[in-house]
């Protein structure tokens, strides 16, 4: 490697600050309309957003965490990027614990006096509950933040001081934050979206909301890896690189199809009433056409043009699969959110707004925490492997 300069930091240009903090005033102003305006709305779209986000910043730290444990090479030269992306699981938490103020207006569980004419909702007010609720979210983004800033806490001082014992120190801690992060967010995906509609249960969503958090997390590294490679970063990226990325992004969304597939078949089959009502509730107009859009944006268009090899090696290809991806998670959730919060199918300024706003926050702290450390980890032991990476 004597002839790669491996000394590459991010300086993030103020003229792309300044646009971020622009977008994020356009969320404000966007949030603040829709409290005054349509309550119900508002705050279907800060659930919508704050989940969107975090499942990408936990499937980001799921990645990296794979990386050690697979003791992978090819993507060694990378990892600072799930470091970053999972850097905002902090902020996260705030939004989260925000959310109190709207429980009220999202969840049905929550109302006063429900549990009195609910039989269901009563045996399961144990669980589904308040306090219980925010103890869970102060439990597991505790668990998070506490595994995360550990395991970015190793890598620095790995680039600091090398030697193995730092790349030993990760493999470990990140086995264990692959358990805490499979049990926890599927915890998590239960409390924030399946709850939404307390009466219908599935034994997959767990897992299916698990795999989009991953599929999606992975794409968003990809998308930043090829963006950084642009603006003249990361110069050892190659078409093998890109193939090994896709290949995650092609493998993910066949699982997220199967396990789409997989409930919705069980749940037809079965044709039992109170699994069935999930799916007739949103099996007419915008929301009907929403459950094929769905299949399309996030198995399909993946499927069929990361297959080949020629494809899944280049930007050309890589790229619109990765922003259609994007859509392909923000309509899933919008799916399942806006049929049990709104009722209706409702999208505009509000939504377009809030989105923004979440986007400028997330980008300003993901390329804050990358201007923060050098963008190649300089002593990873499997760093030579990743830089020279061909097959």
């Amino acid at each position: 490697m004597k002839n790669m300069n491996l000394e590459d930091r991010l300086i993030v240009p103020q003229k792309f600050k300044t646009l971020l903090y622009g977008l994020i005033g356009i969320g404000l102003i966007s949030m603040v309309a829709g409290f005054v305006l349509d309550p119900h709305r508002a705050w279907a779209n800060y659930l919508l957003n704050n989940y969107y986000f975090v499942s990408i910043a936990i499937g980001a730290a799921f990645f990296g965490a794979i990386q050690y444990i697979a003791q992978a090479g090819w993507s060694s030269a990378f990892k600072r990027i799930p470091e970053a992306i999972a850097s905002y699981i902090p902020v996260a938490a705030v939004f989260f614990l925000l959310m109190y103020f709207g429980m009220h207006t999202i969840f049905h569980w929550s109302h006063e006096g429900i549990t009195e004419t609910d039989a269901l909702l009563a045996h399961k007010a144990p669980y589904l509950n308040i306090p219980f609720f925010f103890l869970r979210v102060i439990l597991f983004f505790g668990l998070w933040i506490i595994m995360v800033r550990l395991l970015r806490k190793i890598s620095l001082k790995e680039d600091a001081e090398g030697g193995m014992q730092h790349f030993y120190d990760s493999e470990k801690y990140s086995k264990v934050f692959i358990f805490i992060i499979a049990i926890s967010f599927t915890l998590f995906a239960i409390d924030m979206i399946m709850s939404l509609d307390p009466h219908w249960f599935s034994g997959l969503f767990a897992a299916k909301s698990f795999i989009a958090a991953f599929l999606h997390g992975a794409t968003v590294i990809t998308l930043i890896v090829i963006i950084l490679h642009k603006v003249g970063h990361y110069r050892m990226l190659n078409r093998s690189h890109l193939h090994d990325f896709s290949r995650y992004i092609f493998m993910l969304s066949i699982i997220w199809g199967y396990f789409n597939f997989a409930e919705f078949m069980i749940i037809w089959y079965g044709n039992l009433p109170e699994e069935t009502i999930y799916y007739v509730s949103r099996s007419h107009g915008a929301f009907g056409v929403l459950f094929y859009a769905n299949i399309i944006l996030n198995w399909f268009i993946p499927f069929l043009f990361l297959m080949p090899r020629m494809t899944s090696r280049s930007k050309v290809f890589i790229l619109p699969v990765i922003v259609i991806l994007m859509i392909g998670q923000y309509t899933e959730l919008y799916y399942y959110i806006w049929p049990a919060v709104v009722h209706e199918a409702k999208f505009g300024i509000l939504e377009i707004g809030t989105y923004l706003g979440f986007l400028g926050l997330f980008t300003l702290v993901v390329t804050n925490t990358l201007s923060k450390a050098n963008l190649v980890p300089k002593n990873h032991p499997y760093l030579e492997e990743s830089v020279f990476h061909q097959f």
